[in-house]
């Protein structure tokens, strides 16, 4: 049975309850699809422009662009499982690869 009201006794005090803290550099699952054609740099693997990844995102530390927060994300090739790492890069309106990966010649990027 669904219970609208719960019990609290007289004694209850809210502020002695443990608040759960998040840090701050932590990582979170996404699903994204990447925002450019890339080749692995391990197994030269091509993975195409808006193929779906599950990835980890995080802010990047200490990096920002006029207030705004710069994330990184972080993929595995699907076929050798080294780690792709790109993040974001507000200032152009793009996407930056780190490592792992090369970005191939696309012709509305120039």
């Amino acid at each position: 049975r669904k219970v609208l009201n719960k019990y609290y006794p007289p004694d209850f005090d809210p502020t002695l309850l443990p608040r759960n803290r998040k840090p701050r550099d932590r990582q979170i699952e996404v699903r994204i699809m990447i925002p450019f054609t890339l080749c692995c740099s391990t197994c030269k693997e091509f993975s195409y422009r808006g193929k779906k990844f599950n990835s980890k995102k995080e802010i990047a530390q200490d990096v920002t662009y006029l207030g705004i927060h710069i994330h990184r994300f972080f993929i595995k090739c699907p076929r050798c499982a080294s780690e792709i790492v790109f993040r974001t890069d507000p200032e152009h309106a793009d996407y930056v690869l780190e490592h792992g990966a090369t970005r191939n010649y696309e012709v509305w990027n120039d």
